[in-house]
C-alpha cells in the first residue's frame, strides 16, 4: 500500500513541478500577491489630505496651523479661500477633513477665553474619519500644554502615557504580513487540491487510476500528501520573504511555527479535497475554491476584529481554520509564543481537520461508488 501511494504523490508531484505554468502559478503570484497586498490591504491611515480654513490669520491660528502641516500624519495641507469652497472639497474627496478657524480665535487664545476650532469630517469613510479625528485631537491636545507650559499654568492633571506591546513603532506591515502568510499559505493548499482531481477529470486520467490497484483511500491519500508538501513548501518560502524582504521580526521557534502549519494545512486540504469532488473542471474547482476563501477572510479577523461581528457570524468562525492560524503565527513571530501556548490555540484545527477529511473521503468513496 505504501509503495502504491509513493508512486501516487510521485506523479502528482511530477505533474505540477514538471508543468511550467503550474510552477510559476505556485510560485510567483504568492509572492506578488504578499508584495502588493503588504502596502495595499492596510488600514493604516496616513498621508491625508488637510484643507484649512483660517478666517483669522492671527499669530495663535498661524502656529496651530504651522503644527498641521508639520504632522506626519498629513501629506500637506490645502488653504481655502473662504466658506464656499468647504463643502465642494468634501465632496469631491479633495481633503478627507477641513479645519476651520474663525475669527477671533487668535484674539479668545491671547485673552485666555476659550477658543474653538471646527473640524469637519467625510463620513462616508467613518473608519478613517474616526482615526483622522483622533490625530487632529492629539496635535491639538499639545498645542494647548505647550501654550499652558508657556503661560507658567498648570498641565492637565493626568497624562496617558501609551507603550505598544510587540509592535513598538506600530508599523502595519508587523500586522499585515503575518495575516498574509496564514492566507497565502491557505489559498495554495486550497487550489493545488481542489485542482488534483478535476484536473485528472478534465484530462481524462482520472478513469485509468479508478482501474489500478490503488482504494478510495489510497487515491485519496495520494492526493492529499502531495498538496500538504507543496503547501509547507510555499508557506517557508512567504515566511522566508516576510523576514528578508519585510523585516518581521521572528522571535519564536520555527518547528513550532512548522507544526502550526501543518495542521492548518491538514483541515484546510479537507476542504480542498471536498470542492474537488464536487467539480467537474478545473474552472468550477477555481470558482469554488475562491467561493470558500473569501467568507474564510473575512470572518478570520484580519479585516475586523471578530469580537465585532454579530453572535451569529461569530459562532460561524469558530470553523474557520483561518481563524486559529493567525494567532498563532503573529504570535510565533512577534510574541515568541512557545509550544504550549501555540496548542492552546490551535487544537481547534485538530477536529477541524478530522470532520473535513471525513466528509471529503465520505463524499469521494460515493461519488466513485
Amino acid at each position: 500500500m505504501l509503495g502504491r501511494i509513493r508512486a501516487l504523490v510521485l506523479k502528482e508531484l511530477l505533474a505540477v513541478l514538471r508543468d511550467r505554468r503550474s510552477r510559476a502559478v505556485l510560485i510567483v503570484p504568492p509572492l506578488l500577491q504578499l508584495t502588493i497586498f503588504a502596502f495595499a490591504a492596510t488600514l493604516d491611515v496616513k498621508a491625508v489630505e488637510l484643507a484649512v480654513l483660517d478666517q483669522d490669520g492671527g499669530a495663535a491660528a498661524v502656529e496651530l496651523v504651522q503644527r498641521f502641516s508639520g504632522a506626519p500624519y498629513f501629506s500637506g495641507v490645502r488653504h481655502l479661500a473662504g466658506a464656499q469652497q468647504v463643502a465642494p472639497v468634501l465632496e469631491r474627496e479633495q481633503a478627507m477633513a477641513v479645519l476651520v478657524l474663525a475669527q477671533g480665535f487668535s484674539r479668545d487664545v491671547a485673552a485666555l477665553r476659550p477658543a474653538t476650532a471646527q473640524l469637519l469630517l467625510d463620513g462616508r469613510r467613518s473608519n478613517t474619519s474616526q482615526i483622522v479625528q483622533g490625530y487632529v485631537q492629539a496635535i491639538v491636545d499639545g498645542y494647548n500644554q505647550d501654550l499652558a507650559q508657556a503661560r507658567g499654568e498648570a498641565g492637565p492633571p493626568a497624562r496617558l502615557m501609551v507603550r505598544a506591546w510587540f509592535n513598538p513603532n506600530l508599523d502595519y506591515l508587523w500586522f499585515t504580513v503575518p495575516n498574509l502568510i496564514g492566507m497565502l499559505t491557505m489559498v495554495v493548499g486550497l487550489i493545488v487540491t481542489s485542482l488534483s482531481v478535476a484536473r485528472e477529470r478534465e484530462m481524462g486520467t482520472f478513469d485509468q487510476i479508478l482501474v489500478t490497484p490503488l482504494s478510495p483511500r489510497e487515491i485519496l491519500a495520494g492526493k492529499t500528501i502531495p498538496a500538504m508538501i507543496l503547501g509547507l513548501a510555499e508557506g517557508q518560502l512567504i515566511v522566508a520573504a516576510a523576514i528578508v524582504l519585510f523585516r518581521i521580526p521572528f522571535l519564536g521557534a520555527f518547528p513550532v511555527l512548522l507544526l502550526a502549519q501543518f495542521l492548518f494545512l491538514l483541515s484546510v486540504v479537507g476542504v480542498g479535497l471536498f470542492i474537488s469532488s464536487l467539480c467537474k473542471t478545473q474552472q468550477q474547482a477555481i470558482l469554488g475554491t475562491f467561493t470558500f476563501m473569501i467568507p474564510s477572510m473575512l470572518l478570520s479577523g484580519f479585516a475586523t476584529p471578530i469580537e465585532t461581528m454579530p453572535e451569529l457570524l461569530q459562532l460561524i468562525s469558530q470553523a474557520n481554520p483561518l481563524r486559529y492560524f493567525l494567532v498563532a503565527v503573529r504570535g510565533v513571530l512577534l510574541k515568541g509564543m512557545s509550544l504550549g501556548m501555540v496548542l492552546e490555540v490551535v487544537w481547534p484545527l485538530v477536529p477541524i481537520a478530522v470532520v473535513t477529511l471525513g466528509l471529503s473521503s465520505w463524499f469521494f468513496r460515493r461519488r466513485l461508488g
